[in-house]
């Protein structure tokens, strides 16, 4: 028989304890300790219905990968983050801010699997709700099945009836099992039933995509412990004025955590972005000022975005410093670098920065576009519409070198660009042969300025 024991969990950090206490000795928060009940199962204890596996230790060089098969989710944006395709017997955390369209993905694309049987949980919806969602989604029939449940050891029964090959539960938060005396939500409940799941999951070789929560600070709620359990953690981004979307990959135990994916929120669902560069660059300013365009790489995937700068006199006594999809601290970094090696002053100067689209861009090969913007601002003075760039940055004023640059300067050419600045220390290896464009390197800043406004 399985002998039970009493622990108390926190709450906010997940902190085990075998006795009770007012404050949490891990994250110091009070009246966060609550009673758990905990069955320690024997030798004998058989596990949750399935496939039985016995494990048994073989060599490192015995094992063969060749077997791993995945998935195809009939989404290139989604199956090139998961790292090929969908893993059977992984699990997969799908993240993001209400309202950005994690439901309307995983259903548009559950819904696409026509071959596959799949069981939709759902714990904030109803059928009717999520019946409606399908019908704005084009899709022929579809073996889909749907349920809104929210106990997890009825859900199992469920499972067990319809033998699903994928599971998806929306949302994680809402779950709650019986053998944990807290709310859905809780700490205890999130990690006890995720790693029920994940049993499952592993047992049946049956994938499970979770949609999860976030906070407010946009980490996905469950301090870092569900992250921790589940095999692929995805965040959706995107700003809920705008119409695109990024799905980047954040954790991937079968693949690079440098990929992203972009979709176009419409009205009969997303829509992949096949070549974001033509949609991020579909308006040109001619004549106007504080605009470069710089060549930027996520993942495998070069596009070119529009990087806008707006410099104006301080009217209060602190100037503003704003960025929008760019690191702050970086920008303010440059500004440095710009008053200090180059010789502008902008320390009472109100700086803004904007990535157009709604983006979020982490590649510091910006870092060219984004100085050239504020200068162009700050003087007034156009850029030359044909014109890209791109090169990182250093504190000397430096133009640093930067990773994939034929690739970059290919997505120029493609576009249609007659001139592109890119690093001096790149030029070594590279055919210049290959290009119609014409390429100019550049080692400092002040190099990099003469050749934009002579």
């Amino acid at each position: 028989m399985a002998k039970e024991k009493t622990t108390f969990l926190c709450n906010e950090c997940g902190y085990e304890s075998p006795k009770w206490a007012g404050k949490c000795p891990s994250c110091g928060a009070w009246n966060t300790l609550v009673e758990k009940r905990v069955r320690l199962q024997s030798a004998t204890h058989t596990s949750l219905p399935g496939i039985e596996r016995h494990s048994q230790p073989v060599l490192i060089d015995d094992v063969s990968t060749d077997d791993l098969p995945r998935l195809n989710l009939m989404d290139v944006e989604l199956n090139r983050v998961l790292g090929g395709g969908l893993v059977p017997g992984s699990m997969v955390l799908l993240g993001g801010e209400p309202g950005i369209g994690k439901s309307t993905l995983v259903l548009q694309t559950v819904l696409r699997l026509k071959n596959r049987r799949v069981l939709y949980v759902s714990g904030e919806e109803s059928v009717q709700q999520i019946k409606l969602r399908a019908d704005r989604i084009e899709y022929n029939r579809s073996n889909c099945m749907i349920v809104c449940e929210t106990l997890l050891e009825t859900i199992f029964t469920h499972i067990k009836n319809v033998s699903p090959e994928i599971v998806v539960i929306d949302s994680i938060q809402t779950m709650c099992s019986e053998s944990v005396d807290s709310s859905p939500g809780s700490m205890s409940q999130v990690r006890e039933c995720t790693a029920m799941l994940l049993k499952y999951a592993k047992e049946n070789n049956v994938p499970i995509i979770l949609i999860g929560h976030i906070t407010k600070d946009g980490t996905i709620a469950g301090p870092k412990i569900l992250e921790h359990i589940v095999d692929v953690v995805i965040q959706f981004e995107g700003d809920q004025h705008h119409i695109y979307r990024v799905l980047r990959s954040i954790k991937n135990r079968f693949g690079s955590t440098a990929e992203i994916g972009i979709y176009e929120m419409q009205r009969d669902g997303l829509r992949q972005v096949e070549n974001p560069s033509e949609l991020l660059l579909s308006e040109r300013h001619n004549g106007m000022s504080g605009i470069a365009i710089a060549s930027a790489i996520e993942g495998v995937s070069p596009f070119l975005i529009e990087v806008q700068a707006l410099v104006s006199s301080a009217v209060y006594g602190t100037p503003q410093r704003s960025a929008t999809g760019f690191d702050t601290r970086r920008m303010n970094m440059l500004l440095a670098v710009l008053e200090k090696r180059v010789g502008f002053k902008l320390a009472q100067k109100d700086v803004y920065l904007n990535i157009a689209g709604g983006l979020r861009v982490n590649d510091p090969a910006i870092d060219l576009a984004v100085i050239s913007s504020i200068l162009s601002s700050n003087m007034d003075v156009e850029i030359e519409p044909a014109v890209c760039m791109a090169g990182e940055v250093g504190l000397s004023g430096e133009i640093r070198p930067i990773n994939r640059i034929e690739q970059r300067i290919a997505e120029a050419q493609k576009l249609g660009f007659k001139r592109i600045l890119v690093p001096r220390a790149n030029m070594k290896r590279l055919d210049l042969q290959r290009f119609n464009i014409e390429v100019k390197a550049v080692s400092k800043v002040e190099e990099a300025f003469r050749e934009l406004f002579g």
